[in-house]
């Protein structure tokens, strides 16, 4: 049975410059420091940096919950990111934005006013 997400791989072949970036947008220090792979915990879940493969934006999306889309846009722009993605209202409420990083990845945004963490099991 599948639970829900746990982990976000990001390829980051500048993994230095990535853990530091990746600290600075939420504002934590990774719980596992490797050169082969950086952890973060973040809300219960999993950002994991690799310094294999190819960074991209496409293929898998992975959206990151924020109170406020719009603020953490602004803040991570200012952190260096660009839009890849507009924010936008996708129905209910819930607004989504995609960032790409400095390293080629996207970082999808979601402001999900449905979503209860305590649900999460």
């Amino acid at each position: 049975m599948i639970k829900g997400l746990r982990t976000a791989i990001y390829p980051a072949p500048d993994l230095a410059a990535a853990k530091a970036w990746y600290t600075q947008v939420f504002g934590a220090e990774p719980y596992f420091d490797q050169p082969f792979y950086v952890g973060f915990n973040i809300g219960g879940f999993e950002l994991g940096l690799i310094p294999d493969g190819t960074p991209g934006t496409t293929g898998t999306q992975v959206y990151w919950g924020v109170d406020d889309v719009e603020t953490e846009v602004a803040r991570i722009v200012g952190l260096g990111a660009s839009v890849h993605s507009a924010v936008q209202d996708v129905g209910e409420g819930i607004r989504t934005a995609e960032l790409a990083d400095p390293f080629g990845n996207v970082l999808g945004l979601i402001q999900n006013p449905h979503f209860d963490p305590q649900a999460v099991k």
